[in-house]
């Protein structure tokens, strides 16, 4: 049996920018991505702590401490929002003794402050 567990989860993220007119997406930083294990088009739920919107989108890889909204997911957030950013799994039962999830937090400048797997 295949269940669905939380694989990653990126706490304390702030929006940096929108951009309505891209076809879609997430622009998440690339070291955050790498350490994340998350890759370029992956999907990804985003919960917005500011409004309470959650929606999915997929991820594009950006530049240093850059989180951007963009297509439609535009108008779910404004620049300075914090974000939670997180990625689902489905696991085999056999392979659930060494699943691990990793959370990772974030602080100003949307830079790593802890890396935790659990």
């Amino acid at each position: 049996m295949y269940r669905k567990f939380l694989k990653v989860k990126i706490h304390n993220a702030v929006i940096t920018g929108k951009n309505l007119q891209y076809e879609g997406s997430l622009t998440l930083d690339a070291e955050i991505m790498e350490k994340a294990g998350l890759l370029p088009y992956e999907a990804v739920w985003i919960y917005n702590l500011n409004n309470g919107a959650r929606f999915e989108t997929y991820l594009i890889p950006g530049e240093k401490g850059e989180v951007i909204l963009n297509g439609a997911a535009a108008r779910l957030g404004e620049v300075g929002d914090t974000i939670i950013i997180v990625s689902y799994a489905w696991i085999d039962d056999k392979d659930l003794s060494i699943f691990k999830t990793k959370l990772i937090y974030l602080k100003e400048g949307n830079e790593i402050a802890q890396i935790k797997n659990v």
